[in-house]
């Protein structure tokens, strides 16, 4: 994604400069006196009608302000970002993932929300996760946790016991699950597994390791083995399914083992809960993740699901900020969304929507509370990071796949990692 950023900026330099007034080409004063902003976002149909709801709750409390929304999926999302940034026709409001934060705020795209848009009754330690180099380039949308997921009932037919999750081990994990896939015939597997940064990120912890520090990566080639070596336990023991079968299954929620049935255990993100129980149709309970046996910490951290963030070169800061302050600050937008950009990081809009909640979102609401106090602080990552799963994903496949030694991969994935992050 850093590629395509920068070769946006290249081939599009002479535009950039043509258009250095900025505010997107598609922004400006309307007849009859209205200021259209652009807003883009990324997402699946049912977030594009949520987002169009809001987007329609602002217009009627700010008639003089028209927002037009910008609606990609989340393949092309960045790409298309990364290209009108560059030709200055960037969005006045932006959604940012936090892999992308820095690359995005050191490129000078982001405008400064620092006493712009009210931020009192937010999570303050929530809000930090929004600051580069000491300045508010961005602000949580909500918030989220990776996290293991259950299925009770499949775990208590298999003749299975549901595991104490302040104590268990990443052994007994495998171990459980090896059994629930003996005592199925191989119907149900014991869970999934998956190459997610934030699931090494929490190992990493675990071994007293950062997954970044100090702009490099942190972690050892020993900890990258430990935790490839997981991953083998899981297929050699049948655990879990082999290479194959989870690289056909990738990321897609409504596929996952839980989803469809086939499956007891996953890690997934908490605010994903909902479109997993949604697709079993049976209830699914969040559980802490496993720990290494002496771990110094549970490693779990809490994240922004997503950010909202300014252009730098809007021509129309005073309608963005009104627009960022009521998705933040409005029980109206909080009504609409609830869950789906994660919980409100807003005390008072949580607080009034509560009673709307489905009963997963409030299980979800009730788990992050519930493991709060041992949650590790977010790390804003480094210029580089959102290249940083694509060569994860390549490096973990080409270990379990048998085509690469896990000495030689890590090495591999340590040099291709701090390559990026070098720029």
């Amino acid at each position: 994604m850093k590629r395509k950023f920068t070769v946006a900026l290249l081939a599009t330099a002479v535009m950039a400069a043509a258009a250095a007034c900025g505010g997107g080409s598609e922004s400006g004063t309307e007849a009859g006196g209205k200021t259209k902003i652009v807003f883009s976002y990324w997402g699946s149909d049912s977030r594009q009608k949520l987002t169009e709801q809001v987007i329609a709750k602002f217009e009627e409390k700010n008639p003089t302000i028209d927002v037009e929304g910008d609606f990609s999926d989340w393949g092309s999302y960045y790409e298309k970002l990364a290209t009108k940034v560059a030709a200055g026709d960037a969005p006045d409001v932006m959604t940012i993932e936090i892999r992308g934060l820095a690359e995005y705020a050191g490129r000078g795209a982001l405008a400064d929300l620092t006493g712009k848009v009210n931020t009192a009754d937010l999570d303050q330690q929530v809000l930090a996760a929004g600051q580069v180099d000491g300045k508010q380039y961005a602000i949580p949308s909500g918030v989220n946790t990776f996290a293991a997921m259950v299925n009770k009932a499949t775990v208590e037919k298999q003749g299975q016991q549901l595991p104490d999750d302040k104590a268990w081990t990443w052994d007994q994990f495998i171990e459980t699950s090896k059994a629930i896939t003996e005592k199925s015939g191989g119907s149900v597997w014991g869970t999934d597994y998956n190459f997610n940064p934030a699931f090494l990120q929490v190992f990493a912890a675990q071994r007293g390791e950062k997954f970044y520090d100090n702009g490099k990566i942190g972690m050892s080639a020993d900890t990258l083995k430990a935790w490839w070596g997981i991953h083998q336990k899981l297929i050699e023991t049948k655990a879990a399914p082999d290479a194959a079968k989870m690289a056909e299954i990738g990321t897609n929620v409504e596929q996952a083992l839980l989803a469809t049935n086939t499956g007891a255990y996953g890690i997934w993100w908490s605010n994903q809960l909902g479109a997993l129980s949604k697709g079993s149709g049976q209830e699914l309970d969040l559980l802490r993740l496993p720990k290494l046996e002496g771990a110094p910490s549970g490693g779990m951290f809490l994240q922004p699901a997503m950010h909202w963030s300014m252009s730098a070169k809007s021509e129309h800061t005073a309608e963005a900020q009104k627009f960022v302050d009521f998705l933040l600050n409005d029980a109206d937008a909080g009504g609409i969304l609830l869950s789906d950009r994660g919980l409100p990081t807003n005390a008072k809009v949580l607080e009034a929507i509560k009673s709307k909640l489905t009963p997963t979102d409030q299980k979800t609401l009730d788990f992050i509370e519930s493991v709060k106090s041992e949650l590790s602080p977010t790390v804003v990552p480094p210029k580089g990071a959102m290249e940083m799963e694509d060569i994860l994903k390549r490096n973990s496949e080409e270990v379990l796949f048998g085509k690469t030694t896990p000495d030689a991969a890590a090495a591999k994935f340590l040099q291709e990692a701090n390559a990026a992050l070098a720029g």
